[in-house]
């Protein structure tokens, strides 16, 4: 039943395609139309997306943008070409399921692949001494023991697939990765960082999986967020993101807008909580660096005075 149940769920739950609010207004289009490529549709699209929480960039370090759906891309979402939308998060499209795996329907899809694995390794563990007795002939001269055989193999085929397919996404999960991700790495302001959104192994479960426990097996939806905006390891490496905790609890100039002027603050806090800023450590370090070298040097200064007054 909950194989059944998590392959439908799979199947029928549509991809999640960004917000309005991503979309570019009547007059961006109209300005981006106008712009000559480079420089000043790049300005557009800054303009467009100042206040959308966006942190990733292109190759290079351009705003991701969508010639298709004409709208600013947010973070790890991706355009599908058979699907011919931007999809959330998008893993990848799998042909199996006809459907394009992403934010919305990602845990359907592990959760399919286990009770898949599952299915199989029983069908095969149950069949094995049917199996055995079929090649030491201990199955009566039937037709049937050929159906027998051709379970057992299947059901071992599978398990040997479906193992492999979901120990790699149960590998992309605790280092909260997608497909796409692992063959390109992210790329945000400062740099590409393969591990940008790897918030450690608990947390990244828990973005897929939600905090209620209960819903972990079953083919409910449960995942964190909105798919549009991500929290981040790279807490004050970028200049546009707050410095110091004493800031974190800012809320937007425009109360109607979906987003904050920086909307992962409160992930970032929580993770400033956890550890020291980079910031913080880095000045910590280079104040302990300068005072040592004000020590050598006013010992130096004092050995000289001592030299200068035994030479005269």
């Amino acid at each position: 039943m909950l194989f059944v149940w998590s392959y439908w769920k799979t199947i029928f739950t549509l991809p999640m395609n960004p917000s309005k609010e991503f979309h570019l207004s009547y007059s961006d289009k109209e300005s981006l139309e106008r712009e000559p490529r480079g420089e000043s549709q790049q300005e557009v699209l800054r303009r467009a997306a100042k206040d959308l929480p966006i942190y990733t960039r292109t190759m290079s370090g351009a705003i991701r943008y969508c010639d298709r759906c004409h709208l600013v891309k947010p973070d790890r979402c991706h355009h599908c070409s058979v699907c011919d939308k931007c999809i959330l998060k998008m893993d990848h499209h799998c042909p199996w399921v006809n459907n394009c795996v992403g934010f919305s329907n990602y845990k359907f899809f592990l959760l399919f692949l286990a009770y898949s694995l599952l299915y199989c390794l029983f069908i095969a563990a149950t069949d094995l001494q049917y199996f055995i007795k079929f090649w030491t002939n201990g199955l009566p001269d039937t037709q049937a023991k050929f159906h027998i055989m051709f379970l057992f193999f299947a059901a071992a085929m599978f398990s040997v697939s479906l193992s492999s397919l979901f120990g790699y996404h149960c590998w992309l999960v605790s280092k909260n990765k997608s497909t796409l991700e692992v063959f390109r790495a992210p790329i945000f302001r400062h740099r590409a960082d393969k591990n940008g959104f790897s918030l450690g192994f608990s947390k990244n479960l828990r973005q897929v999986f939600g905090d209620e426990k209960k819903y972990w097996l079953l083919p409910v939806f449960s995942s964190l967020g909105d798919g549009c905006s991500f929290p981040t390891c790279l807490v004050n490496q970028d200049p546009e993101q707050a410095s110091t905790p004493g800031c974190l609890n800012s809320t937007s100039k425009n109360e109607n807008h979906l987003f904050p002027a920086k909307p992962l603050r409160d992930s970032q806090s929580h993770l400033l909580t956890d550890t020291p800023s980079w910031s913080e450590t880095s000045a910590k370090a280079e104040k302990g660096k300068v005072g040592k070298e004000l020590i050598l040097c006013c010992s130096d200064l004092f050995c000289s005075k001592l030299f200068l007054e035994d030479t005269v």
